[in-house]
């Protein structure tokens, strides 16, 4: 069998001449530079993904005046995360009366903390064009219930939604405070990861009932907290990097998830 016929059968197998000496494989050198430049090619993508993802993530930037803000979320509605939120800043300011407690209310399409708390009215501004927060039993309270009628429905879009949340975020005057409650809606959607990644967050609670389908969606609360690196501690599913959830622990009676 001549030399070239070897070559297609065999796919460039070792080839021995009349003297016994081996020819190289071509078929084989070829593979083996088609791995090393793939392998490069590959390295450089995943540099240049980081890069691209790095560069499109928000600064995290504090809110003027506030120490320490802690989120209370939740995977899915009706489960008392408001509830949560306004206990959790009410035993805040009751446990340390020298502490400055806030309770912003992000929950664009249904505020409820205005009710809970008791509050009705429209924010003042102030000589800078912030909004001051209204106050009761001591804690500070923003809420887009105060900037629409009780019952008139929020329908907006997702990118007028964004920009009511900026404006809770950065437009008020909070003043000095030692913590900062944040109710946040439930579901893990735009204004959860916008929050997350535009404020450094102190820790996360999550708040869940005792059934699988709200446990389940809970456990994705929770992930997703710890995908945006927001601190935490305690139990597997719920977490505050400071004191605050055992001074909460300490005014009421609460179970692990």
């Amino acid at each position: 069998m001549g030399s070239w016929r070897r070559l297609l059968l065999f796919g460039g197998a070792s080839l021995r001449g009349s003297c016994g000496a081996a020819v190289p494989s071509l078929g084989r050198r070829t593979l083996g530079c088609g791995h090393q430049l793939l392998g490069a090619e590959s390295e450089a993508l995943k540099q240049r993904r980081t890069q691209i993802m790095s560069r499109g993530l928000p600064k995290q930037k504090p809110i003027e005046g506030v120490r320490e803000v802690i989120v209370v979320a939740s995977g899915k509605g009706g489960v008392g995360k408001s509830t949560t939120a306004v206990n959790l800043a009410l035993a805040l300011a009751a446990n340390d009366s020298s502490k400055a407690v806030g309770l912003l209310d992000v929950d664009v399409y249904g505020p409820s903390v205005p009710k809970m708390m008791n509050l009705k009215g429209n924010p003042e501004l102030s000589p800078n064009n912030l909004m001051r927060p209204l106050l009761n039993y001591g804690i500070a309270c923003m809420s887009m219930g105060f900037l629409v009628e009780e019952t008139a429905p929020v329908v907006w879009r997702g990118l007028m939604v964004m920009s009511a949340v900026e404006k809770l975020l950065r437009q008020v005057d909070w003043g000095q405070l030692d913590y900062l409650v944040v109710d946040m809606p439930p579901g893990t959607g735009d204004v959860q990861l916008s929050v997350s990644q535009n404020i450094p967050i102190a820790g996360a609670v999550i708040v869940s009932t005792p059934q699988d389908i709200a446990l389940m969606d809970a456990r994705r609360g929770a992930e997703m907290f710890r995908k945006v690196h927001v601190p935490g501690k305690g139990s597997s599913f719920c977490g505050v990097s400071t004191t605050a959830l055992e001074q909460y622990q300490k005014s009421v009676t609460t179970r692990p998830l």
